[in-house]
Formats: C-alpha cells, structure tokens, sequence
C-alpha cells in the first residue's frame, strides 16, 4: 500500500522500493509485482521481465502480461522468446502500429515471412492510405515469394502517375517473379528515369539481363549508369560479369579491375569490413584497435590476419615498414591456422605488389581450397596468371568470378530486403494495457 501511494504521488524510485520490500516478504504477491513491473516496464528496464514471469506461473493466460513481456523481449533482441507472447497477447496490439511492427519484425529475423505478413496486413489496416506501410507488407509478401500479393498489395501505390522508384523497383521485382519480364523491364526503365542516381536500379536491371541472357542491352543500360555515376564500383563489377557472358573477357577484366581500384574494401576480410565499418571507415582508427588488441594477444590468427588487411588497405608500399609488417602479420597468421582464407587471400596481394606472381598464383590457389567463393583470390589470381603470361585459366576463372559476383548480388538484395524490414520496425514504444 505504501508502495502504490508513493506511485500516486510520482515518487516512482520510493514506490519500486516499497513494491521491492514487499517481495521481500511474499515473492509471489500479486499487487506488489504488478507495481514494481509497471515502473520497470515504463523504464525499460529488463528487471521487469523476470516479475512478468511470475506473474504469467500464476495466471498463464493473463494477454496483459503476455504483450509486456513480448515488448520486453523484443527491446532485449530476443525475438524467439518474444514471438510465442506476442501470439498470447492476442488483439491487445491491433490498434498499436509499434507493437505489430516489432512482432513482425521478430517473425522476419527467425525466417517465417509467412506470418510476418500477416501481422504486417493488421499494420496497413489501421492506416490503408501510407504508402510506407504498402511497401513493407509488399517486401514481405516478395520475401514469402507470394509476388502476386505483393502485386495487390502496391496496387494502389501504382494507379496513375504517381509511383515513386522504390515502389516501381518492388513491383518491378514482383513482376518478374510472376515470369511477367516484360512487365518488369517497363517498370525498372520508369523507375530509373525518375531516380537515374539511383545504382540499385541499375543493379536490379542487370540481373534482370543476366537472367535473361540479354547481355547486350543490360551493358547497355549499366553503361549508362556509370556515365552518371563513374565511381559507383558495384555498377563495373555488373558490366564485368555481363561481357563475360559475352565472351568479352578483356572488357570484363578492365570493369573487375577498375571495381577493385575504386572499392578496395572488396578485398577486406569480412571481419576487417566490419571493424571498418564501425569506425566509420578510418583506417587508422581501425587498425589502433586491432593493434590494442594484438598486444593483448599476440597470437591471435585473425587479428593478425586484420593487421595484414588493413596496412595492404592502407598502401603499403614494398620496401616499406608497414608492407613488412602487414607480410609478416599474413604469414603468421598462416602458420597459427592453415586454413583461413582471409590471411592467404592478403599474403597473395602484397606478392603481387611486390612482383613474386608464382608465390602469389600458390597463396590464391590455396585460398580458393579454404573458401571456393573468395572473389578476392580469384580475382587476384587471374592477375597473377596474367602477369606470368599464362592466359589459359583466364577466361574460366573470369567466368567464376562472374558466377560469383551474381550470386553475391542475389544473397545482398536478400539481405537487404530483410534489413529494410528491420530498420522501418525499428524500436517499438509500444504500450499495451497497463496491469
């Protein structure tokens, strides 16, 4: 009781602490884990999700203490646990756009697109007219490969002129996977003269060219994109992989080559990526925190492996201090775990700046048995062999490297297509009914 009079006055840090000596006294009191749970819950404080679970050993069908605990779960990450309380809550969430975005959201991450749209069709019923919501119950319904759905879904988006890009792109992608190519080519040419700095779209359309082998119209439209954008590194490697299917393996070379130039990261580990990445792409910050990191464990094959990645990233030039370094680092790295790709794929690199192709060809070949889809070492490899004068593997590997890049580009729009859901639920503030 003292508890609730000082929750009535605000004094909501002297209430939880009544609520708390309560407990104390009987664990399971019903009125004092309803009081401290609110206070926590409106704090966002996990401490409210073990009481939440008191209360549902009590009453198991309580849909109050079922939403809370899914809103709790969901703030924590923990999309399993949330999913079977968002379930139990039953309606409580049909008038909270936060909450079904964060139920949905969870259903997405744990690959169940299936009921995600489902619960994303109650989200665009309370507001029909937001194009927003249209494109994210549509991107689901394209990740349950229910195109024809999606197709219904953007209908309304799509009625007269007024179709922005990124709802053309999506139905442009419906489209297509209703085998309606025709369809789709028309909408991704709408799209593009309405955003033409938009890469994606480009992307999007040579793939659609690939699929089709329509080489030449895609190069075509690539082309045309680099012309707009001639630093947009993605847009070299799709013109690269589609003169491959032409048998155009010099041009492919060239538009590989230049993606390396402009893009180096391509090259990076994916751990090195995304320690780049989290410094906002400094390489001196980056390479300060995996140098912290080695002098705390000197032996550790992938921070060594990072150390090597980031110098080469760096230009580190032979002769220099930090090329023997970043040389040293790979080989290190090699010798404490044989199998890692990432040190032999950077050990081949800086060989090939310093002229030692056959060491180079060795390290990539061996790179490629560890990590068959390294693009890096079949790109480095063909470099190599070129330098060497031996051509015959060229246009194989050119073509692997092609194969590569594609496949690459499909589990990227994947990927992104889930991210897009991810970030638009964002951090739910839903409040369900209070206990």
């Amino acid at each position: 009781m003292q508890g609730v009079a000082y929750a009535g006055e605000g004094q909501k840090k002297e209430a939880l602490a009544s609520f708390r000596n309560a407990l104390k006294i009987s664990p399971d009191y019903l009125p004092a884990l309803e009081g401290a749970i609110q206070i926590e819950y409106e704090r966002g404080n996990p401490a409210a999700i073990p009481l939440l679970q008191r209360v549902l050993r009590h009453r198991p069908g309580d849909s109050t203490s079922h939403a809370m605990l899914a809103v709790m779960q969901y703030q924590q990450g923990n999309c399993a646990a949330a999913v079977g309380h968002f379930e139990k809550a039953g309606a409580l969430f049909d008038s909270q756009l936060e909450g079904l975005h964060a139920y949905a959201t969870c259903l997405v991450k744990l690959k169940q697109p299936d009921k995600a749209a489902t619960v994303f069709q109650r989200a665009l019923a309370l507001n029909p007219d937001d194009r927003r919501e249209r494109r994210l119950l549509a991107s689901i319904q394209l990740m349950a490969h229910k195109p024809e759905d999606a197709l219904a879904t953007l209908g309304p988006l799509l009625q007269g002129n007024n179709a922005d890009a990124e709802t053309l792109e999506l139905a442009a992608t419906a489209y297509e996977n209703s085998k309606d190519t025709s369809q789709a080519v028309s909408l991704l040419r709408q799209a593009i003269l309405l955003d033409p700095g938009n890469a994606n779209l480009y992307l999007d359309f040579a793939n659609l060219s690939y699929a089709h082998a329509s080489f030449q119209v895609g190069i075509n439209v690539v082309s045309d994109g680099i012309g707009l954008q001639p630093r947009a590194a993605p847009l070299y490697f799709a013109r690269g992989v589609l003169y491959v299917q032409l048998a155009q393996y010099d041009k492919a070379e060239a538009d590989f080559e230049k993606a390396y130039e402009l893009d180096p990261s391509q090259s990076l580990s994916s751990a090195a990526q995304s320690l780049a990445a989290a410094q906002a792409n400094n390489l001196d910050q980056a390479l300060a925190k995996v140098q912290a990191s080695l002098a705390r464990k000197p032996n550790d094959a992938i921070l060594l492996s990072l150390q090597a990645d980031i110098l080469a990233q760096k230009g580190a030039e032979p002769g220099t201090r930090d090329f023997q370094t970043a040389m040293r680092s790979a080989k290190r790295a090699i010798v404490l775990q044989p199998t890692l790709a990432a040190p032999r794929g950077v050990l081949a690199s800086l060989y090939l700046q310093g002229g030692q192709y056959k060491e180079a060809i060795e390290q990539c070949r061996k790179a490629l048995q560890s990590d068959p889809k390294d693009r890096t070492a079949v790109y480095h490899l063909i470099q190599a062999l070129r330098k060497t004068g031996n051509n015959a593997e060229i246009p194989d590997l050119l073509k692997r490297l092609a194969l590569l890049r594609q496949q690459a580009a499909k589990e990227a729009s994947e990927r992104y297509q889930y991210k897009l859901v991810e970030d638009e639920g964002g951090d739910t503030q839903a409040q369900p009914p209070t206990h």
